[in-house]
């Protein structure tokens, strides 16, 4: 089996997952409102998935380096995702949405991680880049923003589980076609865990990045009730994501030509300032139309801020605990910053409007830019130096 035939199955996962993201990410706030929530309550949903995050990807993450497969850690959360998600969009009742919410978010949360780890050691394995493989989950979600955003313009976003159940449904079909990865070395135990724990350099660093990462989860979470408030429809919310992930996905393509000029901080650096000039240039919007293309600044900022940041934890962590220490990078990103995020993000928005909470969300930005300069400066920033630089090859 050549290179390529034995990417595909991961590829059609990354793509068709992504595409159920697209669906949760740019409508659910929608939908939300549509059943009768304030932005509030819309907060409050939001914030369950990071929450279940915190406890979801570390605990999947274990249990892949624990057994020694990604593989079928995937199709049990794949699973997970099915079921829970039939149950959740039954749900009417707030307190009813919040526990099958929490449900639905461990099976979900941690299947883009356990996919991206999947990819990074394929591409390792097989010496390609990883940006070849990742851009195609951002393929899948550009892709989607764009069919399903004409297709509940049409029949209206009470339907949105239909979409969702047949991209999950393909995302099984393939993750039992994936090549698992091959791991020599004893399975993990708990006592390795110490090893991340004592790990001051990437600890810092997670703190400092979620300053950046709650500008980014509050824009996810609002963006779409943005454009509402600006005016715009699901149309709309379809094509400013397509724009914002179709140049995420050359960014992620492009990352040979680009990645190995200078250190992963400054990359991370870059673009949490871009995140704050983005973000203030939201605020300042007053027609939904023009943040369609401004919305290609987000592959610029996500693209390099991810590819970045995973390879710089790529470095920080011991091969042995990969899964685990991506997980954890994930747990901060989709997890406590997305309670931050969409907690601020739902308080502002129902209060003072977008304009407020971009502004805020860029004020964030910035200051996570700040103590990054800083932290590079220090001794704690050159920790990840000398660490797996062979690696870097193949981003």
């Amino acid at each position: 089996m050549s290179k390529n035939e034995s990417l595909t199955p991961l590829k059609m996962l990354l793509f068709c997952f992504h595409a159920t993201n697209t669906i949760i990410l740019s409508y659910l706030p929608i939908y939300l409102r549509y059943k009768g929530l304030d932005g509030t309550q819309i907060g409050w949903v939001l914030a369950v998935g990071p929450f279940a995050a915190i406890f979801s990807q570390p605990f999947w993450g274990y249990m892949s380096d624990k057994f020694k497969t990604v593989k079928w850690t995937l199709i049990i959360c794949i699973i997970g995702l099915l079921i829970s998600s039939s149950l959740f969009f039954q749900m009417n009742e707030l307190i009813a949405i919040l526990l099958m919410g929490a449900v639905f978010y461990f099976f979900t949360t941690p299947i883009g991680a356990l996919g991206d780890s999947l990819a990074q050691r394929r591409a390792d394995e097989l010496h390609v880049n990883f940006g070849s493989i990742r851009m195609w989950g951002s393929i899948g979600f550009a892709v989607s923003s764009l069919i399903v955003g004409k297709v509940l313009t049409s029949i209206g976003v009470a339907y949105m589980i239909w979409p969702y159940l047949l991209f999950g449904t393909m995302a099984l079909i393939a993750a039992f076609r994936l090549t698992d990865v091959k791991v020599e070395a004893d399975p993990i135990q708990l006592k390795d865990i110490k090893q991340i724990l004592q790990n001051k350099p990437f600890f810092i660093f997670l703190f400092i990045v979620m300053f950046i990462s709650i500008s980014h989860r509050a824009n996810d979470s609002f963006i779409g009730l943005y454009i509402e408030q600006l005016g715009g429809n699901e149309t709309i919310i379809g094509l400013a994501w397509f724009f914002g992930v179709a140049s995420e996905a050359a960014v992620f393509a492009l990352a040979p030509l680009w990645f190995r000029k200078f250190h992963p901080l400054v990359f991370i650096m870059f673009a949490g300032l871009l995140y704050s000039v983005r973000y203030f240039i939201y605020a300042a919007v007053n027609d939904p139309v023009y943040l369609v293309p401004l919305q290609v600044l987000h592959g610029i900022t996500f693209g390099t801020f991810y590819l970045a940041a995973f390879q710089y934890i790529s470095r920080l962590i011991p091969k042995l605990l990969q899964s685990t220490g991506h997980l954890v990078f994930y747990s901060l990103f989709f997890g406590v910053s997305g309670i931050i995020g969409s907690l601020i993000g739902g308080a502002l928005i129902d209060s003072y409007g977008g304009g407020t909470l971009y502004a805020t969300v860029g004020g964030f930005a910035l200051t996570g830019s700040i103590l990054l300069a800083i932290y590079h400066i220090l001794p704690y920033g050159k920790a990840g130096t000398a660490r797996q630089v062979k690696s870097q090859r193949f981003i």
